[in-house]
């Protein structure tokens, strides 16, 4: 929905594709049981983007079924577009129409772990990006001498994740806990060169007592942790699952919390990637301050005001404090931290410019 509005902000026409392949399974959370029915899933997607006045052009596929905008509509929109832009997957099943915008461009927002899944041979990956023209990567250090990220000779252009400034107003309110909304673990470790990449599950236990080092709250909505374990170390825990079901809970939880506290994926600590969260950008556009575990950023960005980043728990404590006695001043760093390096009229400008060139 970021670069959705954003690019909507830019005065463009966008259209939403949703492409699930033959079939399309969704998880139905009111009736907690996966579901095949396309009217389901598309009915969300139609709720998300209708608040953003994106209501009629949208469509979602499985199959030779779709919902949303009538089929022969995408065609013609397929045959006059610019641009296909691709973000986090490839489209596995791939059309004849997909082949008729000018251009194709793909958005890595898995640094690591997409790079070594493409040297661990896999074709389906390798074949999905080989269609576009033009590839860009949340990883900002791919292609340093510090980073063991594999390039595959392939050009990753580096890019941030956008924030659509008008949909994310400073909140002058006050809160009190620094929150993180986490998966505990999504998808299996990669190996590369000797060397094992993980999820959040083989990073995060590192700083579980941090509550009992600490005055500050802190709040954890979390998808798949065990919540016990969470609340035995003092964390407030939440469903992740619950925060994160609708856009608009999801960005009154990010908008009622004081701050980020935010541990990353094991694998982009260990690469050093230069990773940096697309919920981060969102905090930073509330006003709230963004303590993150080093990725590699100070390389990248102005780490010390609105960002702050920590490697053990001993430096996450101490971030802590040093927001919290300077509150105002970080608040402050972090609206314009968004509106200098984040906001999609930046980074949207900046990734058209390449796409299209």
């Amino acid at each position: 929905m970021q670069y959705l509005a954003g690019l909507e902000q830019l005065g463009h026409d966008v259209y939403y594709l949703e492409d699930c392949g033959e079939t399309s399974v969704a998880y139905d959370w009111e009736r907690q049981t996966p579901s095949f029915d396309l009217s389901y899933p598309a009915a969300y997607v139609d709720a998300c983007l209708t608040s953003i006045g994106m209501q009629d052009r949208w469509i979602y596929r499985a199959g030779d079924d779709s919902l949303g905008m009538p089929l022969p509509k995408f065609l013609e929109v397929c045959a006059e577009a610019d641009l296909l832009l691709i973000r986090a997957t490839p489209l596995w099943t791939w059309r004849a129409e997909y082949d008729r915008p000018r251009r194709r461009a793909y958005i890595d927002v898995d640094p690591g772990f997409t790079q070594f899944t493409l040297a661990g041979g896999s074709q389906a990956l390798s074949e999905g990006l080989d269609r576009c023209e033009t590839l860009f990567t949340y990883g900002q250090n791919i292609g340093a001498a510090d980073c063991p990220i594999p390039t595959g000779h392939r050009h990753w252009i580096k890019t941030f994740p956008p924030v659509a400034l008008p949909h994310w107003p400073v909140m002058n309110t006050q809160a009190s806990h620094f929150t993180s909304v986490i998966r505990w673990k999504g998808f299996k470790e990669v190996a590369f060169q000797g060397a094992t990449y993980g999820q959040r599950d083989l990073e995060f236990p590192k700083y579980l007592d941090l509550p009992r080092m600490v005055d500050q709250p802190l709040r954890m909505a979390a998808l798949g942790a065990d919540p016990n374990l969470l609340e035995t170390h003092g964390w407030d825990f939440v469903h992740g699952e619950e925060v994160s079901r609708t856009p608009r809970a999801y960005r009154q939880f990010i908008q009622d919390s004081r701050g980020e506290f935010l541990v990353p994926k094991q694998g982009y600590v260990s690469s050093r990637s230069g990773w940096f969260s697309d919920r981060s950008v969102c905090y930073l556009a509330s006003g709230r301050p963004v303590l993150v575990e080093d990725t590699g950023l100070d390389d990248v960005l102005p780490i010390g005001g609105g960002i702050v980043t920590f490697t053990d728990p001993d430096s996450a404590a101490r971030g802590l404090d040093m927001i919290n006695r300077d509150y105002a001043s970080h608040s402050i760093a972090a609206r314009q931290l968004a509106e200098n390096l984040f906001s999609g009229d930046h980074v949207l400008r900046s990734l058209l410019d390449a796409a299209l060139a």
